[in-house]
């Protein structure tokens, strides 16, 4: 599986952006969807994931939302009430092995190559 991931930029605090993965070269429908985000130095952080069946497993409750959408292949994370320790690269991975351990780095398969979003305060 191929992930292309776009939609980061430069926002305000208080604002929103929303991010996109493209997914090709497999059935999308057989993974399960996730995203992380890592900061200069720190490790890799669990964001969102969402199963194949549609189940939503959110870190970041409240003001992240997780969506797939399976006629055009693409996952998308909705994030609103920026802060500026959102700061980050974002990333999203593509886990076809059936396991269950949405936050684990270990279960995903691919990824996509990040997507910076910096938030300003």
């Amino acid at each position: 599986v191929q992930l292309q991931a776009s939609g980061g930029g430069l926002v305000q605090a208080g604002g929103s952006l929303r991010l996109s993965c493209a997914a090709s070269g497999r059935t999308f429908t057989n993974y399960a969807m996730g995203w992380f985000r890592q900061a200069p130095g720190k490790e890799r952080e669990f964001v969102a994931a969402i199963s194949r069946s549609g189940g939503l497993y959110v870190h970041v409750k409240g003001r992240f939302t997780i969506s797939r959408d399976n006629a055009k292949n693409t996952v998308y994370l909705q994030m609103n009430s920026l802060k500026p320790e959102d700061t980050a690269v974002y990333y999203c991975a593509a886990a076809g092995g059936g396991g269950t351990s949405y936050g684990s780095t270990a279960n995903y398969d691919y990824w996509g190559q990040g997507t910076q979003v910096t938030v300003s305060s």
